[in-house]
């Protein structure tokens, strides 16, 4: 029986660039920063609350589980925002995303009422998107 999640990954253009947009504009923790090789690393982030899910910045090169061809296809889709990755909560979305703005962060989307909360959306520095959202209380 599966118990929990506790890794998952995001395709990025630059790693060490990945790294520095969630570590200083979102505010994450680095968990894992290990070398794997041919200048590779093993390097996951997560939430300041939320450290036992990791996410693994993976990035998008010949040779990383990829071949040239689907490399260079991949991070092309990347660039153009093709991907959503997930949805990041928070108590106040409206102080947040004014926090997030003053860092740097791209929205696409204002804070805007829904019916399940409210949400704003982002895209990372690789182009993935985020929803950034302050669910309804249940």
């Amino acid at each position: 029986m599966i118990t929990r999640l506790t890794h998952f990954n995001i395709n990025v253009l630059d790693q060490t660039r990945a790294c520095d947009f969630y570590t200083n504009k979102l505010g994450f923790s680095i968990i894992t920063d290990v070398p794997m090789g041919n200048g590779h690393r093993w390097l996951t982030v997560a939430p300041p609350d939320n450290p036992g899910l990791e996410i693994n910045l993976t990035p998008v090169v010949e040779g990383f589980g990829h071949t040239k061809a689907s490399a260079e296809a991949l991070r092309d889709l990347i660039s153009k925002g093709t991907f959503g990755v997930g949805v990041l909560t928070c108590n106040n979305v409206y102080a947040t995303y004014e926090e997030l703005k003053t860092k740097g962060v791209q929205f696409t989307k204002p804070p805007k009422e829904e019916f399940y909360g409210t949400e704003a959306l982002f895209k990372d520095d690789s182009g993935n998107w985020w929803s950034l959202a302050q669910l309804k209380k249940v």
